[in-house]
């Protein structure tokens, strides 16, 4: 079953008892990120919906923690609500093979240009902004997306991206855009600011679960979270067309700011309390000027709380990271089994492999570092046996503990790209990989002699067994 809005699918969550309505009045400082902090520590974390905002009107809503748990993510990529995590990975990347069979269909006037403001824009007035944050530096859009296209390519459909940034809110109709160099959004600013020219910016909130997924996902540079959408949703992905811009939006988006880059013009932005539990500094980022909103009847403002972990921040990255890097290790590396990088924007990611020759585990860990994510995120790389499953942290301390010698299987590389987020970089930007080869050594390569326990003979069926009796 297929989402084609963030409504339909926070319909699906209420149905399952994964949604909650917190109905008394609420200021948007503390308690809205009390409210969605506090739920990620319940049991199967539910999104939470809020429409009694203090100095807002009536029925003014905001929702967050969407992703918050593998419960709805399962429920978002048509599973039964039940399926392990590892499970719904190779549900995922079944559907990471049919990219050719993306595709996208444009609407007439679509539901995000419903209401359509181009006068006396005020973001502040107009959305229930807040800090994500005490700390932070200003009022962030912490779940929102953005789309630019090449500069160089503008037709090339493929090429246009579509990314989750972090965006400060600085002046009524102005935002502070932090986009990364390697980003493929940041490349495409990088193309434009070398020109000295303006790029159309759409920034989009409220979005159909699975796009916000996709734009979480480092895929290829000519790859379209669009049409990854499309193949996962199984039907055209519904778009739209900016009303002053070619740029391409959800159509369903309950909000939809249209605005300009200003080339070579910067502000000062942050602190922001980030992913990794810690505050970002302030350091200076790109200028938007926001030109004209459009929104649903009724729009639903939409919010990711983000700070120590677990939030739902970590899962609706977890698999949306672990599965792109699987798929360019399996174009290369066809004994990779599974790759977990669900911890921290996969600042450490655990890879099950089959052995070709000795050495294989590290040469597979240095290629997870040559990934698109893994050249500044994945900082920590740990291999383990095919057999060993990385979603399960017994299974990989196990390997850890009986495999790992520490004079051969342990490897640091120094002063490589590193994310500048992550605290540990310094300066900020430039850190270090380490790389533990926890696989049994293959030939030539080789420890004493030793005897495997076997697998338990009828183990299968008799875990069967005792799940049907646990279900009568």
């Amino acid at each position: 079953m297929s989402y084609q809005d963030l409504r339909s699918f926070l319909k699906k969550l209420e149905e399952e008892n994964l949604l909650i309505r917190y109905e008394d009045e609420i200021s948007l400082e503390p308690d809205v990120r009390a409210v969605l902090s506090a739920a990620m520590h319940m049991e199967d974390p539910p999104a939470v919906v809020m429409d009694n905002i203090k100095g807002f009107p009536k029925g003014t809503t905001i929702v967050g923690n969407v992703h918050a748990s593998w419960k709805s993510n399962a429920i978002m990529l048509g599973m039964d609500k039940n399926a392990t995590i590892r499970e719904q990975f190779f549900e995922m990347a079944d559907k990471w093979d049919h990219y050719d069979k993306g595709s996208v269909e444009y609407m007439d006037n679509p539901p995000c240009q419903e209401v359509v403001i181009e006068e006396n824009i005020n973001l502040f007035e107009m959305l229930p902004l807040h800090r994500i944050n005490k700390n932070d530096g200003g009022m962030y859009l912490s779940k929102a997306l953005t789309v630019t296209k090449d500069p160089d390519h503008p037709d090339d459909f493929d090429k246009e991206n579509v990314g989750i940034y972090r965006i400060q809110v600085q002046h009524p109709s102005t935002i502070a855009l932090h986009v990364m160099p390697f980003h493929d959004g940041g490349r495409h600013i990088r193309l434009a600011e070398e020109r000295n020219e303006a790029i159309p910016i759409a920034v989009c909130i409220g979005v159909p679960p699975i796009i916000a997924a996709m734009a979480a996902s480092p895929l290829n540079y000519d790859e379209s979270e669009y049409k990854f959408a499309s193949v996962f949703d199984g039907k055209p992905f519904k778009l739209a067309k900016c009303i002053g811009s070619d740029l391409d939006v959800p159509a369903y988006s309950e909000y939809v700011l249209e605005g300009r880059l200003v080339p070579r013009k910067r502000f000062f932005e942050g602190p922001f309390g980030e992913f990794p539990g810690s505050y970002s500094g302030a350091k200076r980022v790109f200028h938007v000027e926001i030109e004209r909103i459009t929104h649903r009847k009724n729009p639903i403002f939409e919010t990711l709380y983000i700070g120590r972990p677990w939030t739902e921040h970590d899962t609706l990255i977890g698999l949306s990271t672990s599965v792109p890097i699987y798929k360019q290790l399996k174009e290369t590396m066809p004994e990779v089994k599974c790759v977990n990088a669900n911890y921290q924007h996969g600042l450490t990611a655990i890879v099950a492999t089959d052995l070709r020759f000795g050495g294989y585990g590290k040469t597979v860990a240095m290629r997870v570092a040559t990934t698109p994510h893994g050249i500044s995120y994945c900082k920590n790389i740990i291999v383990v046996d095919g057999d060993v499953d990385p979603f399960n942290m017994d299974q990989v301390m196990w390997a850890l503990n009986t495999r790992v010698r520490a004079d051969k299987d342990v490897t640091v590389i120094q002063n490589t790209p590193g994310f500048q987020l992550d605290p540990t970089t310094n300066p900020p930007g430039m850190g270090n990989k380490l790389i533990i080869d926890a696989t049994t050594p293959e030939y030539p390569d080789k420890i004493r002699d030793f005897q495997m326990i076997e697998k338990v003979d009828g183990f299968d069926d008799m875990k069967q067994k005792l799940e049907e009796l646990r279900g009568k």
